[in-house]
């Protein structure tokens, strides 16, 4: 009989990912790096990442997690930042308060 593991969540946004949930994560991908579909080999550096981020709405738990390869994982996290970016000015013009032309568009004036 095989042992039912309960899915990590961490009890906040900034809580440490422990070392047995890595192992799981990264055996559940089966070694592969999510992004690149690549096999992380042996002493590659590695880092766990999660897929939705946080900044974006996702959570904090083993489901939402995935192994990355560290040159890729910088790849996502910026682009993860700027969808954020995006997100916030459109929200902003939405709502009325993005800020308005510090400058008023010069005419070419009356002869």
């Amino acid at each position: 009989m095989t042992r039912s593991v309960d899915e990590w969540i961490g009890k906040t946004d900034d809580t440490p990912i422990p070392p047995r949930v890595r192992l799981r994560v990264f055996e559940a991908h089966g070694g592969k790096c999510y992004l690149s579909g690549r096999k992380i080999l042996a002493g590659e550096p590695w880092q766990v990442d999660h897929v939705i981020a946080l900044i974006n709405g996702g959570e904090n738990r083993e489901s939402n997690l995935a192994p990355i390869l560290t040159a890729k994982h910088k790849e996502k996290t910026r682009d993860d930042v700027a969808e954020k970016s995006k997100v916030a000015r459109i929200r902003a013009k939405h709502l009325g308060v993005y800020p308005k032309a510090k400058r008023k568009i010069q005419s070419r004036g009356f002869q």
